[in-house]
């Protein structure tokens, strides 16, 4: 006898369609046969399979076995196939009597006594299930959460295969997952660090705030001990909380990843990533015989913060330059082609050079100090500092202000501003939108960042003295765009582009 039951497998984030087909033939006992391009995972289910059917109090078929997984010619892989091969069996087997599991997708990992485990994809399931007009899905208790917040499809948390059996048999009522109310996230409330633990720097905390309030990339260069780490650290308790669509996004890349918090159904806060310098680029950008997402991914609608960026790999640094200029990343194979979401805040720090010494101002600097920050900046290419919007040197803190009682901006007063531009950007690029002034397209930038004689003259000066290339043009722009959004002024004024300016560094000739 013939049984399918719909299933899913993911690529990259995404969920496809997998069918599984499960034969019972013959009268003499055969060795069970998996075909369909699966890994060993998979194929090792159908002993997991066997033993779980047999410890649920099921009889297993003494019948030639095979399993079919369709598509054939995509790689099958992980454990989230097992519970609907069981279900097929014991469907072809007779033991499940209705064809109720028609109207579900099924997924989960089995147990050898029969329990159901969670699996990767959740969310992009019930996504799947959406858009093929199913009724709802059946998976593991510790997915429930996260597929529930999927509308318009019932979701049921199965606990075990006879919970399965029980439930498709109509001898078990089972109620639907209710999706979890959503409530503003308190972005405070998220963080046990504050702005106002930095002593002094109100000048980087000035540029941090409006990188933050335009999704502006940010470099800070400065010697050790400074409070670079401690003001990139604190930068998402300023970001705006995410909202329902970012979440969803965000959360189905952990849920791909299975990263996902068991005990929450959707990303709350901007997640940070902060990789070692000694990542590798499959670990930073994604990869993998199957594609898997990377850091950039998980940093996806949050902040990517690379500390002693110099420290990293030339190579690998050099693969940020597609998702910083796209929002995207592309991971190609022999097999597939695989685009990860990848819009991110890239947030870094570095000292002047290895020793930690140096200014970026070189006219007070010594010769043999010039010649190490020269060796040290050459591990970064212009092309990759020319996609960060602004390069920012942190001095180091004065003994005045590490024992002066005064507290310094707080990360309260700080989101006020970046929400007000926010607002005010959210106004500008339509109702709903999520876009900021750093992901403006050339026409929004000729609609919305015009500059007049005095502003043109300030540029003009500045790409002859600071060489700027025609990106970091329009990053200055950008960045003018959001000085002016937190000003409340409607036109870019000359303040706005001389402050944009000076946030250029490293676009200095010398």
């Amino acid at each position: 006898m013939l049984a399918k039951v719909h299933s899913f497998i993911l690529q990259g984030i995404d969920a496809i369609r997998c069918e599984v087909e499960v034969n019972l033939a013959g009268r003499e006992y055969d060795q069970p046969v998996i075909v369909g391009l699966a890994d060993k995972a998979v194929s090792e289910a159908l002993d997991r399979v066997q033993t779980a059917i047999i410890n649920s109090g099921f009889q297993f078929p003494r019948q030639k076995l095979l399993v079919n997984l369709a598509p054939a010619d995509v790689k099958k892989e992980g454990s989230a196939l097992e519970l609907p091969i069981a279900l097929g069996i014991l469907h072809a087997a007779k033991t499940i009597t209705t064809d109720l599991h028609r109207n579900f997708l099924v997924a989960g990992e089995l147990a050898l006594d029969g329990s159901v485990r969670p699996v990767k994809g959740g969310l992009s399931m019930a996504m799947l299930a959406a858009e093929l007009k199913l009724q709802g899905v059946l998976l593991p208790v510790a997915n429930a959460r996260e597929a529930a917040v999927v509308p318009g499809v019932e979701v049921y948390a199965i606990d075990s295969l006879a919970t399965l059996v029980s439930f498709l048999n109509g001898q078990l009522e089972l109620q639907p997952e209710q999706p979890e109310e959503l409530e503003p996230a308190e972005v405070a409330a998220a963080y046990e660090v504050d702005f106002s633990d930095v002593r002094g720097q109100e000048h980087a905390k000035r540029a941090l705030t409006i990188a933050a309030a335009g999704r502006h990339n940010l470099l800070l260069l400065g010697p050790p001990g400074a409070g670079k780490t401690m003001l990139c650290q604190r930068l998402p308790t300023i970001l705006p909380p995410l909202t329902r669509h970012e979440a969803l996004e965000t959360s189905r890349v952990y849920s791909a990843c299975g990263l996902l918090p068991r005990e929450t159904s959707l990303m709350r806060t901007r997640p940070v990533r902060m990789p070692h310098h000694s990542a590798s680029g499959a670990a930073l950008v994604g990869g993998g015989a199957i594609p898997r997402p990377g850091e950039v991914s998980l940093a996806h609608h949050g902040v990517l913060f690379l500390d002693e960026l110099p420290e990293f790999s030339r190579h690998v640094l050099e693969m940020l330059r597609q998702p910083l200029e796209s929002g995207s990343v592309t991971v190609a194979r022999a097999h597939a082609s695989v685009t990860f979401p990848a819009s991110f805040m890239l947030v870094a720090a570095m000292n002047p050079s290895a020793s930690g010494r140096g200014t970026l101002d070189r006219r007070n600097a010594k010769s043999k100090d010039l010649d190490a920050m020269d060796r040290y900046m050459s591990k970064l290419s212009g092309p990759l500092l020319d996609r960060i919007d602004i390069h920012l040197e942190v001095p180091a803190v004065t003994y005045r202000d590490l024992t002066s009682k005064a507290t310094g901006t707080s990360s309260g007063t700080m989101r006020a501003e970046v929400e007000q531009a926010r607002q005010i950007q959210a106004r500008r690029f339509g109702a709903g939108s999520t876009m900021t002034n750093a992901a403006m397209k050339t026409a929004q930038l000729k609609e919305h960042c015009v500059l007049d004689e005095a502003c043109l003259s300030l540029m003009k000066q500045a790409m002859e003295e600071l060489g700027l290339s025609a990106r970091a043009f329009d990053k200055v722009r950008r960045v003018a765009r959001t000085i002016a959004d937190m000003a409340g002024c409607q036109d870019i004024r000359p303040s706005h582009i001389t402050e944009a300016v000076s946030y250029r560094l490293l676009d200095r000739r010398y």
